[in-house]
């Protein structure tokens, strides 16, 4: 099962794949499913495939060894005349996303391990925040190390943030936020806390996301349907 952590210094590509009908997402598990299962290229290491719960779509959650090893699977013929094209007639957007893990957050029941596999029942949540290119590394610490209060939330299991290198299909520069809850209720509960009631570490980190955010962030959630690791 993929570990995520700070200290690999590997490279981490979230693929996002968004459409607008469940058959189509169905179609798009199905031609992850198979591409992660024949992968043999040089320096990838996992792949995990996440299925849309809110919002139609998947998303791929993939470790490389270094981004040479990625330009070289993106300069494949395989990828140009068969990939791109097959998820082009059954999606909405695609967001190819080079991203370095720049902080974690667990509770302490997971004692700083984070998995990711569908052996799991993790509620996923992610958000893809467009930023100033002056506002990454703050949105970073606002992310990160602002948001240490959520490892006592109840129903809260684990907290990536990732900064974001360069992608295809966005422009300008962004910051990821993932993380894993217990449940749907415990993230809504969380989610929906009133502002009287949030504690001041929360409202203070809101305050400075947005003000380097450029745009509307994107929020879905899903669950873990597929992994394959390297060698497996």
């Amino acid at each position: 099962m993929p570990i995520i952590s700070a200290e690999d210094k590997h490279l981490t590509v979230l693929n996002l794949f968004t459409t607008d009908t469940p058959e189509k997402q169905a179609k798009l598990i199905e031609e992850m499913t198979k591409i992660v299962n024949a992968a043999t290229y040089e320096g990838w290491m996992s792949s995990t495939v996440h299925s849309g719960i809110d919002g139609y779509g998947t998303l791929n959650f993939i470790q490389w060894r270094s981004g040479e090893d990625l330009e070289k699977r993106y300069e494949g013929e395989e990828f140009k005349h068969r990939t791109l094209p097959v998820f082009g007639e059954i999606t909405t957007s695609i967001r190819l996303m080079q991203n370095e893990v720049a902080h974690t957050l667990t509770s302490d029941a997971l004692g700083g391990k984070i998995e990711i596999g569908p052996d799991r029942d993790d509620y996923t949540v992610f958000t893809l925040f467009p930023v100033t290119e002056d506002g990454v590394d703050e949105a970073v610490d606002a992310l990160g190390p602002g948001q240490a209060f959520l490892a006592d939330v109840p129903g809260f299991r684990a907290h990536v943030v990732l900064k974001g290198l360069r992608a295809r299909g966005i422009e300008g520069s962004f910051v990821i936020s993932y993380s894993q809850w217990d449940s749907k209720e415990a993230f809504e509960v969380y989610r929906d806390q009133a502002v009287e009631e949030q504690p001041d570490a929360r409202k203070a980190a809101v305050a400075r996301v947005r003000a380097v955010v450029t745009g509307q962030p994107y929020l879905n959630t899903y669950r873990v349907v597929h992994t394959r690791a390297a060698g497996e």
